[in-house]
C-alpha cells in the first residue's frame, strides 16, 4: 500500500511555511490584490527563507531539497494566495529549473544562485499569440550570425517577466527548417537564455487580468535582440522537447497550488459555517452546507493524493506523464469548484473582494487553463491510452 505520510523534514517544511502563509503573506494578499501590485516584501522574505531554492542542490545555492518539497510549499502558499505561490511556481519550475536541467556548467554558476535566492527572477518564454496550447506553432526566430543569436519576435502570458528583480527570459524560438519526407516543413526549435537588460527586450504594458492581480505577466516584444551564441540552452533543435518535459513536471507543481487553494476554500468555509447565524443558529447545522463542505474536502483530498502520487514516480525515475496531467487537471478543477461552493456559502460576503474566497473565485479560473489547459491533459492522458 502507498505510504504518503510525510517525512520529518517535508512536514517541518509544510508547518514552517504554513505559519509564514497566514501570518506573513495573507495579512497583505487583499492589499496587493486591490492595488495590482507586486509583492517585493513577501518575496524577499521567501527568498530569505530559502523557498526559491527547495529542489536545487547546496553548489547552486540551492537548498538541496527535491521537488517534492517545492510542491508542498506551493500547497501551503496556494491556500492563502495564489499570486504569491504562481510567483515561486513560476520562478523555480519555470525560470530556474530550464537552467538546472539543460544548461552548461558555466550557466548553472551565472544564473542558479541569484534564482535560487530569490534576488533575482527568471521567466519561461514559450506561449505566443499563435501558439499556446499548439506551443509547436511558435513564430519567434533566432538566427546565428557572427557568433550572436538574432531574436526577434512576441511572446504572450509570460510570468515574472517584468519586475525589478526580472533578470531573464529563456525563450523559445525557431533556429532552422527541415524538410519532411512528405515535404512539409519541420521547425526546429531551440532556447535561448535572454537577460531582459538586452537591448530590443521590452516587456509591454502588463495585463489587466481577472485574478493573480499581484501575479506579474506581461507580453514581450524580442526586436532584434542579440546575445552570445552561448545562450543557447541546451542542444540546438531540442528546445521543444526540453520545455515539454519542464511542463510534464511543472504540472505537479501548479497541481500542488491549485491543491492549495481547494483546502483554502475549504478551510474558509467551515470556519464561516461555524460563525454565521441564521434562522437561529449556525449554517454549519444545517445538512446542506454540511454536504456541500463534505464534498470540497473530498475533492482537495483527491488532489493532494494525485499530486502526491505524480511526484513520488517523478523522484523515483519512473514515467509520470500521466500522472501529472491527471493532478493538474483534478486539482485545477477541484480549485475551480471548491470556489464556487465556498462563494456560495458566503453569500453575499463571497462577492466582495476582500474575502479571501471572492479571490480565490476569480484567481482559479486560470487553474484550468494556465501550463495546459484542462482539454490538453484530457489529450494527454488519452494518448498515454493509446487512442
Amino acid at each position: 500500500m502507498p505510504d504518503f505520510s510525510l517525512s520529518e523534514d517535508h512536514q517541518d517544511l509544510v508547518e514552517t511555511v504554513r505559519d509564514f502563509a497566514r501570518e506573513v503573506v495573507a495579512p497583505v494578499s487583499a492589499k496587493h490584490d486591490e492595488e495590482h501590485s507586486f509583492p517585493y516584501k513577501v518575496v524577499e522574505q521567501m527568498g530569505e527563507m530559502g523557498l526559491f531554492g527547495l529542489p536545487f542542490p547546496e553548489e547552486y545555492g540551492g537548498m538541496g531539497g527535491d521537488y517534492f518539497a517545492l510542491a508542498l510549499a506551493l500547497e501551503q502558499l496556494g491556500a492563502v494566495d495564489q499570486s504569491v505561490a504562481i510567483t515561486l511556481e513560476a520562478g523555480v519550475s519555470l525560470g530556474a529549473m530550464p537552467i538546472y536541467r539543460f544548461g552548461t556548467e558555466e550557466q548553472k554558476q551565472q544564473w542558479l544562485p541569484m534564482l535560487a535566492s530569490g534576488e533575482a527572477l527568471a521567466g519561461f518564454g514559450l506561449t505566443e499569440p499563435e501558439a499556446g496550447s499548439d506551443a509547436g506553432g511558435t513564430k519567434t526566430r533566432a538566427e546565428l550570425t557572427d557568433g550572436q543569436w538574432v531574436v526577434n519576435g512576441h511572446k504572450e502570458f509570460i510570468t515574472n517577466s517584468g519586475t525589478e528583480i526580472s533578470k531573464l527570459v529563456t525563450v523559445t524560438a525557431v533556429t532552422g527548417t527541415s524538410e519532411r519526407a512528405d515535404g512539409s516543413v519541420k521547425k526546429e526549435i531551440s532556447t535561448i537564455l535572454v537577460p531582459t537588460d538586452t537591448p530590443g527586450f521590452t516587456a509591454e504594458k502588463a495585463y489587466n487580468k481577472v485574478g493573480w492581480n499581484a501575479s506579474d505577466t506581461h507580453p514581450l516584444t524580442l526586436d532584434n535582440v542579440r546575445v552570445p551564441e552561448e545562450n543557447l540552452l541546451g542542444a540546438r533543435g531540442r528546445g521543444y522537447a526540453n520545455f515539454l518535459q519542464i511542463l510534464d513536471e511543472g504540472r505537479i507543481a501548479i497541481a500542488a497550488l491549485a491543491t492549495g487553494a481547494a483546502q483554502g476554500c475549504v478551510d474558509e468555509a467551515v470556519r464561516y459555517a461555524k460563525e454565521r447565524q441564521a434562522f437561529g443558529t449556525n449554517i454549519g447545522a444545517f445538512q446542506a452546507i454540511q454536504f456541500k463542505i463534505a464534498r470540497m474536502q473530498a475533492r482537495a483530498h483527491t488532489a493532494r493524493l494525485a499530486y502526491y502520487d505524480a511526484a513520488a514516480r517523478m523522484l523515483a525515475g519512473q514515467h509520470f506523464k500521466t500522472q501529472s496531467a491527471i493532478a493538474k487537471m483534478v486539482a485545477g478543477e477541484a480549485a475551480m469548484d471548491n470556489a464556487r461552493d465556498a462563494t456560495q456559502i458566503f453569500g453575499g460576503f463571497g462577492f466582495i473582494n476582500e474575502f479571501r474566497v471572492a479571490r480565490h473565485y476569480r484567481d482559479s479560473k486560470i487553474l484550468e487553463v494556465g501550463e495546459g489547459t484542462t482539454e490538453v491533459q484530457l489529450m494527454l492522458i488519452a494518448r498515454e491510452l493509446g487512442l
